[in-house]
C-alpha cells in the first residue's frame, strides 16, 4: 500500500514551485537592462523592415 501524503503539503509545494516558474519568466521577460532591450528592438525593427522589403506590390491591374 502507498504512503499517504498530506494534501496540505502538496498543494503548498505546487503553489510554491509554480510561483517560483512565473518569477523565472519574469526575470527574462522585465529583468533586462535598457541596452539589451534596446537591441532586441533594433533587430526586430530590421527583420520586419527586411520581410516587407521582400513583400511583392499589390498591382491593381492583375486582379481583374
Amino acid at each position: 500500500m502507498a504512503d499517504p501524503i498530506n494534501l496540505n503539503k502538496f498543494r503548498k509545494a505546487k503553489a510554491k514551485a509554480d510561483k517560483a516558474q512565473q518569477a523565472q519568466e519574469n526575470r527574462a521577460r522585465f529583468g533586462r537592462t535598457k541596452t539589451e532591450k534596446s537591441l532586441e528592438e533594433a533587430r526586430a525593427d530590421k527583420a520586419r523592415r527586411e520581410a516587407e522589403a521582400h513583400r511583392r506590390e499589390d498591382d491593381p491591374e492583375d486582379r481583374g
